[in-house]
């Protein structure tokens, strides 16, 4: 039988040659974070706050053609007019690469159905964003 010392010794001997788990969920969180800002500025129809959380270069790659530039807030602009609405990203992934993190994970939101009923509509997500002036810009987005 391990005594209650020799148990805390092994605990804090097992604690310190794991990796820090708040260090390893860094990117996720950030990702995470950057995704919360997207849903919450998309959902308010602040297209001027939204254009901003893209760089100034970023490419959104939607159904119908690339957009970019002032094309990304006309584009969601467009969406949020014909009823798609709350809007809900939950990262599952996030790598880091340099000054770049691809995040992935899935993305859902409502939207027009049939007979005007409202429907859930859901795929999966991907976003690179690139550290810039100190924070998170996407620079390219896209989902299916």
């Amino acid at each position: 039988m391990i005594r209650a010392g020799a148990a805390a010794l092994l605990f804090l001997a097992a604690a310190a040659l794991r990796p820090d788990a708040a260090v390893a969920d860094q990117p996720l969180n950030e990702a995470q974070a950057a995704a919360n800002a997207w849903d919450e500025v998309y959902n308010a129809g602040d297209m001027d706050r939204l254009s901003k959380l893209y760089a100034a270069d970023a490419i959104v790659v939607t159904k119908g053609q690339p957009q970019s530039g002032t094309g990304i807030a006309t584009f969601f602009s467009g969406l949020k007019a014909k009823g798609w609405d709350d809007h809900k990203v939950t990262v599952k992934s996030a790598q880091p690469k340099g000054d770049l993190l691809i995040a992935t994970g899935r993305w859902a939101m409502s939207g027009p159905g049939e007979g005007g009923a409202r429907k859930t509509f859901e795929g999966n997500w991907v976003n690179v964003l690139e550290r810039r002036d100190g924070a998170w810009r996407t620079v390219l987005h896209t989902w299916n």
